[in-house]
């Protein structure tokens, strides 16, 4: 009795594993046809519909990045004064346009005249020992003198070409020439001149006040190699190369784009946002970019030749992307894609092997999926 019993429960598993395996079977198979849109003949004179074979095409893409307007070290000119002082009269005004060499500022403090006082002095005093020593030299070699009065003069002779070398480096460093210094000129006064052709972009004193040698006056910027700094993540660094176009605009004026190429790509990550430095050089410099200010930028970005369809063959349903290939004169079959870059009307196919030597609906996709639609609710 216990024998049958097991063979018919054999059985009943064996059946209704074989009636499942067929219900799957029956839904595959109704998903596959309902995947595929038949038209009727008088559907197709209703219907139009354009196919195409899809086409290999370089499109290009853009990278969205921010960065800022920076200026390389050499560009950027701190003016101080060596020796402090107080300022006594300038013209400059952010904004301003300098020439090189041309007077920006005029200084005076006592400590400027008692340097030139300290020149002076030494080089009388020079005059005086150089002579001295040639004396003692002569009256040395003739035995006329001892050698210790005669290395003292050869000792005071140097130290004071070696005060005088001294305090005519202090002058220069105050824009005063040694060489046409004299009694009659001394000045309380000295001019500071630029040493640039630039603009300025700061200016941190004003007249009357006392500035120390930390103290930085204004701020020059040559605008000959203002460049934009962007920040690139770490996953699109591989995506440029040195030459490549790139578009900046501000916030405040989008519609202004403003030129320029990449010149240098920094080989170093960091570690905070994974990114790297990317520099880039402007076609044409405009004076509304300052250092410092935040822009957006576009990078042209270039792939290799890949199938492509036009957009209108494009339907999206249930969260996927589909395309119509024709499987026969009047049959359509809905084929999954996965989209790549798109540019000027056409959109690049990843999974090319889908739509290869295949004739796509580019014209009607819609209509055979709302054809497609209909059915299923029926």
């Amino acid at each position: 009795m216990k024998t049958k019993i097991i063979a018919y429960g054999l059985l009943l598993s064996l059946g209704l594993a074989c009636s499942s395996k067929t219900k799957e079977t029956e839904v595959e198979t109704t998903t596959a046809i309902e995947k595929v849109v038949t038209l009727s003949p008088e559907q197709l004179k209703n219907v139009d519909l354009q196919t195409t074979k899809p086409e290999s095409r370089t499109l290009s893409a853009t990278l969205k990045v921010n960065g800022k307007i920076d200026v390389p070290p050499q560009n950027l000119v701190s003016i101080s004064m060596q020796m402090g002082g107080y300022l006594k009269n300038t013209s400059l005004l952010p904004g301003m346009y300098v020439k090189k060499n041309s007077v920006i500022a005029t200084m005076e403090d006592q400590q400027y005249i008692q340097l030139q006082q300290e020149y002076l002095s030494t080089l009388a005093k020079l005059n005086y020992a150089e002579k001295e020593y040639q004396r003692q030299k002569d009256l040395n070699q003739s035995q006329a003198s001892s050698d210790k009065v005669f290395q003292m003069a050869e000792a005071e002779f140097k130290n004071l070409k070696i005060t005088k070398s001294a305090l005519a480096e202090k002058l220069r460093l105050i824009y005063i020439n040694p060489n046409t210094l004299s009694e009659n000129n001394i000045s309380k006064s000295i001019t500071i001149h630029s040493p640039i052709d630039g603009f300025v972009s700061k200016v941190n004193v004003n007249i009357g006040k006392y500035v120390s040698p930390t103290d930085v006056l204004f701020e020059l910027i040559n605008p000959t190699d203002i460049h934009l700094n962007l920040k690139v993540f770490e996953k699109d660094i591989n995506k440029l190369f040195i030459g490549q176009r790139v578009y900046a605009y501000s916030n405040s004026n989008p519609d202004e784009k403003h030129e320029a190429e990449i010149i240098l790509i920094s080989q170093d990550i960091s570690d905070n946002e994974h990114s790297a430095e990317v520099h880039c050089h402007f076609e044409q410099y405009d004076k509304k970019l300052l250092p410092g200010m935040y822009m957006n930028a576009e990078i042209e970005l270039k792939n290799a030749a890949q199938l492509s369809i036009q957009k209108e063959a494009i339907v999206s349903f249930e969260n996927k992307e589909y395309v119509f290939v024709k499987i026969g004169n009047s049959q359509y079959e809905m084929t999954e894609v996965v989209l790549g870059i798109a540019e000027n009307g056409f959109t690049a196919i990843t999974n090319a092997e889908v739509i290869k030597d295949k004739e796509i609906v580019i014209k009607g996709a819609y209509t055979l999926l709302m054809q497609l639609k209909n059915k299923e609710e029926e």
